[in-house]
């Protein structure tokens, strides 16, 4: 396991970059994130883990913006984002680099098209520069030259997902916000993946939030490690994270739902599963009598 190379640099800095205050999220009827605080400082590598379901991609997403706080507040570098202008959001984006889940390449495009976007919309470079930057970032993730005319249909899945890392890399991202970043991939390029999320700390002064299920990931990348729990299998007055610490605290945790997401194993999850829909169908019955 590598654990030498982990970004240690937020151990002694208390100020937050990213901070939610009491946030709420809800889409209509559905609540998804309840009463969240959290504070991550500069420098800090975060893992967010929890069962599918659980509002993971949805906090990833109110940090960035792209969905918004029924109840509370998202702030960036001290500034909440519901107060901000589009024009103002743009301009705290632009910091930041998002690896998405699919990578979500645009299929039309090849690989400098790609990679080059983000330099075309915010950057006001010559094409020769744009090149030069587009190979810089190939580089890095491992990607010769060759496949700048490559479509991502020629690519394999792991190729796909350099491609995208590069793509967010390229402007040089303040905060890297990884999403699932290893998922539908084999062990081997599971690695790879988590190997350049290691040297993107070496080599760029980021703040990196990783949401996963992978605990190789977990204990590889990450400073600081946060479980959310499903909220409808927390009490109203229970904490949504239930869990927020070091990887080593996370493998020593005594919580047994910590335990079994960290094994792999179920427990007595489907019984309470079967319990709780066998409930709300009587429920529904008493209802309609």
């Amino acid at each position: 396991m590598v654990t030498t190379a982990k970004n240690t640099t937020a151990k002694n800095n208390d100020t937050p970059l990213i901070e939610m205050r009491a946030m709420h999220v809800s889409f209509g009827p559905q609540q998804v994130l309840r009463n969240i605080t959290l504070k991550i400082p500069s420098g800090q590598t975060l893992a967010i883990i929890g069962e599918s379901g659980c509002g993971k991609t949805v906090l990833l997403k109110t940090i960035i913006a792209l969905v918004s706080p029924t109840k509370g507040q998202a702030l960036f570098d001290g500034q909440n984002l519901a107060e901000l202008n589009e024009q103002q959001l743009t301009q705290q984006r632009i910091r930041f680099g998002f690896l998405f889940q699919g990578g979500a390449l645009f299929d039309s495009m090849t690989v400098l098209q790609n990679v080059a976007f983000p330099l075309r919309q915010h950057r006001r470079m010559s094409a020769q520069e744009t090149r030069d930057a587009v190979l810089e970032r190939l580089a890095e993730v491992g990607l010769p030259d060759d496949v700048l005319t490559k479509k991502p249909a020629e690519l394999s899945g792991g190729m796909r997902k350099r491609v995208a890392l590069a793509r967010a890399l390229v402007i040089d991202p303040e905060v890297m916000l990884y999403d699932e970043p290893t998922t539908g991939l084999d062990p081997i390029m599971s690695d790879v993946i988590n190997q350049l999320i290691l040297r993107t700390q070496r080599r760029h002064p980021v703040t990196s939030i990783v949401v996963t299920h992978d605990m190789r990931t977990t204990a590889e990348v990450a400073d600081r490690v946060m479980m959310l729990y499903p909220i409808g299998e927390v009490a109203p007055d229970e904490n949504q994270i239930i869990f927020d610490g070091t990887p080593q605290q996370l493998k020593n945790s005594s919580d047994p739902r910590v335990e079994q997401f960290v094994l792999g194993r179920a427990g007595d999850r489907l019984g309470a599963a079967v319990e709780r829909t066998a409930h709300k169908s009587r429920q529904s019955e008493e209802r309609s009598e």
